[in-house]
């Protein structure tokens, strides 16, 4: 009797020891984030204003404001998203709905994880062969746009897929036993319940896309660009590349630090604002699917 006490309590320790240390991580994790966020608020808030934010570069980036490159940079996050999300999205619904455990689904997967795993800055040297070379697009939205969809593709392929994973089989079956097809089960059933989780694959992909900086240097970004573009075939300003040349190329080292803090402070808060609709979005279908 004793003994199975004294095992009891062993393992409550043990428990309360592992789940301490796990909290103490968590909590480690939550206090880097806040020291970045923090750090990089306190040197780029001074920077920001109303110019700032709407003004065009001058006197080589070291004057003026960033609104070129944060037109371009949500341009090419939109151009990205048109390309690999409908993609994405239909080959996660094929390798999971119609393509059957076989080898070349295997194969899929393998390539897709293989995708995944390439640096970005071979993404670039291959938009910048194929879609600014090959086909003619020059440095472009298009070109970048196209460049950075391919890069996040494997992100969504392989979201789409779980997130159509986690739906039981019993709604399949049910939903073919009442007379429904294969395409109208997935088009009604299983994509109103799984597209909650597949906006998942869209948060990350627009995070990594926001970030980029190697691509968008072969396809798309301009160096300094003081205006807007008028079609997807034109250069444009971009902020991840805006904020890695006035970070190394400024001509006035202080102002160029105030302008990058500046530049790197705008651009999280547009991921953070991307990243609440997108929360907002899953939110939503979320619970318009336990409604109904």
């Amino acid at each position: 009797m004793n003994t199975d006490i004294l095992n009891i309590k062993r393992k409550r320790r043990s428990q309360a020891i592992t789940f301490g240390l796990f909290r103490v991580l968590s909590y480690m994790v939550i206090l880097i984030l806040l020291v970045i966020l923090g750090f990089i608020i306190y040197n780029g808030a001074g920077s920001i204003s109303w110019n700032f934010l709407t003004g065009y570069p001058e006197d080589g980036m070291t004057k003026g404001g960033i609104f070129p490159a944060i037109v371009g940079t949500i341009c090419l996050i939109i151009g990205s998203m048109v390309f690999a999300f409908p993609i994405g999205i239909m080959s996660g619904i094929y390798i999971n709905e119609y393509a059957g455990n076989n080898w070349i689904v295997k194969f899929i997967r393998i390539m897709t994880n293989n995708l995944g795993a390439i640096p970005s800055i071979v993404f670039g040297l291959f938009g910048m062969a194929l879609f600014v070379n090959y086909l003619g697009f020059g440095d472009s939205i298009l070109a970048g746009s196209l460049t950075l969809g391919l890069l996040v593709l494997p992100v969504v392929i392989r979201t789409t897929e779980e997130a159509l994973k986690a739906i039981p089989d019993s709604f399949r079956t049910g939903s073919l036993a009442l007379g429904a097809s294969k395409l109208q089960t997935i088009r009604h059933v299983i994509l109103p319940m799984a597209f909650p989780n597949i906006i998942t694959g869209l948060i990350l992909s627009v995070g990594r896309v926001s970030g980029e900086t190697a691509p968008i240097l072969f396809t798309a970004a301009a160096y300094f660009l003081p205006r807007l573009p008028h079609s997807i075939f034109d250069q444009v300003m971009a902020l991840p590349y805006h904020l890695y040349v006035i970070s190394t190329s400024g001509t006035n080292i202080e102002a160029s630090k105030s302008i990058a803090y500046g530049t790197a402070l705008v651009l999280i808060v547009i991921v953070l604002l991307i990243n609440i609709l997108a929360n907002f979005l899953r939110k939503y279908f979320g619970n318009k699917v336990k409604m109904n």
